[in-house]
């Protein structure tokens, strides 16, 4: 099943964040820092230790974030991750809402094997898409 899921866009202090979010909501917390990452050696040496992606999992609840490499016209740091359940999901509901929105990364594959996208739909509402083919049953 298809669910969203908040993720919030820092600019540089997603460490800092996330573990005081820990400390507020227990739990499991994964980081990843961008040095860590195969796209390490094309990013700036001063984004190194700055978060790629992080997730705080606990109970019912799912946080994730990251330190932003670039930020969209509206500055609003609170983003809806769309984690699609199906290749067709992430396809119908990524090409509905940029029909009318701004396309910041098209769907693309990743170097983790997976599929994302990001956009911003017409109400300014930021949306970041995510299927994993390992998913699928």
């Amino acid at each position: 099943m298809s669910q969203i899921n908040a993720y919030i866009r820092f600019n540089g202090n997603t460490k800092e964040a996330m573990l005081y979010y820990k400390e507020c909501f227990g739990g499991e917390l994964v980081m990843q820092k961008f040095a860590e990452s195969p796209m390490a050696a094309q990013l700036p040496a001063e984004m190194g230790h700055k978060i790629l992606e992080s997730s705080l999992k606990s109970n019912h609840i799912l946080l994730m974030a990251g330190d932003c490499l670039h930020h969209p016209g509206n500055n609003n740091n609170v983003w809806l991750h769309l984690h699609c359940s199906t290749a067709e999901d992430i396809n119908t509901y990524f090409y509905k809402l940029a029909a009318e929105g701004v396309v910041i990364e098209p769907l693309h594959e990743t170097y983790k094997g997976s599929t994302f996208g990001i956009l911003t739909d017409k109400f300014g509402i930021n949306w970041m898409f995510h299927y994993t083919k390992t998913q699928e049953a």
